[in-house]
């Protein structure tokens, strides 16, 4: 039997209807070949990029501008060794020294980082089992990224030194492909993760945080770094009774979606002392019709106003 929700605390059924009237049309429209795009991404980690925004699809990476009067300008194009590579995700970060870097990876599950100042692979990340289904970027530290992958596992990499850092993984971990993960915005040390097992968890890097500090220093081989596994979240929450395939921070609490149509929005409750153990506790549910097949991801604006998310239609 299912537990009783007490009276008033009801999830509240948000609306796609804005409080006020947004003007928005279209004013370019670009094909690249004939292969589908997985991935369109805005450089929000250094504002002199603000208007340059990256695609991926097949075995490309492309980096566009965005000009006055609706112009789009193609800046660079990377085309992938490996014709038969398929990039499904792809995030901005940058070298301590600034300068701006292109994470992607997919089918391979090899991840590449692409140098766009030099226009060069700066490295490649070799160390899933499977294809990587996202990879996200630590707005406070960007040379930190995290990947999701195939193989139930989530990786936290170094990108200026090459090093994996931590495996996210194990007796408490994922039992199914991991479609999905995010940093917390303003705690450093927290992430989140969802997958094909119907499940998000809640991790933290905190007890691990002397390993991150010295990835950053580390000067023999990456692979002689002692990666260290992260076994136990501090929360797994079932709110959803399908496949999780993207979940995002708001704050201290998480949107996430399966393929319900309808993203949810819940505040993660863990219990003190209980590994792993707690509640979600869902406050609103948005509609989002025709949204019934997985893998389709949603995103923010800079400021974390609004909220994007396509669907099959349209």
């Amino acid at each position: 039997m299912a537990a009783r929700v007490p009276l008033g605390c009801e999830p509240v059924v948000g609306s796609l209807t804005p409080s006020r009237k947004k003007e928005y049309r279209v004013t370019n429209r670009l094909q690249e070949g004939k292969r589908p795009l997985y991935g369109v991404v805005f450089n929000f980690i250094d504002s002199r990029y603000f208007n340059v925004f990256a695609t991926v699809g097949g075995n490309r990476v492309t980096v566009y501008q965005c000009l006055e009067g609706g112009v789009i300008a193609v800046l660079q194009s990377y085309i992938d060794e490996d014709k038969d590579e398929s990039f499904y995700t792809v995030s901005w970060a940058c070298n301590i020294d600034g300068s701006p870097f292109l994470v992607a990876g997919g089918i391979n599950g090899v991840i590449r980082v692409i140098d766009a100042g030099k226009e060069k692979i700066h490295k490649s990340f070799v160390g899933h089992g499977d294809s990587v289904n996202e990879i996200r970027t630590q707005p406070l530290k960007p040379s930190l990224v995290l990947s999701a992958s195939k193989d139930e596992s989530v990786r936290l990499w170094n990108v200026h030194t090459g090093i994996c850092i931590l495996v996210f993984a194990g007796a408490g971990g994922h039992r199914n492909e991991v479609l999905s993960v995010d940093f917390h915005p303003t705690d450093i040390y927290r992430i989140a993760s969802c997958g094909m097992d119907n499940t998000v968890k809640i991790w933290s890097m905190k007890e691990f945080w002397t390993y991150v500090e010295k990835s950053f220093t580390w000067t023999d081989l990456p692979s002689k770094f002692p990666t260290k596994y992260v076994q136990f979240p501090l929360l797994i929450a079932s709110v959803h009774n399908n496949y999780v395939d993207c979940n995002r921070w708001l704050g201290d609490f998480i949107l996430s979606k399966s393929v319900d149509n309808e993203i949810l929005l819940w505040e993660p409750k863990m219990k003190e002392q209980s590994a792993g153990e707690g509640t979600g506790d869902v406050l609103q549910k948005y509609p989002v019709p025709e949204c019934d097949i997985w893998f389709i991801k949603l995103s923010f604006d800079y400021h974390y106003k609004t909220a994007a998310i396509g669907n099959s239609k349209c």
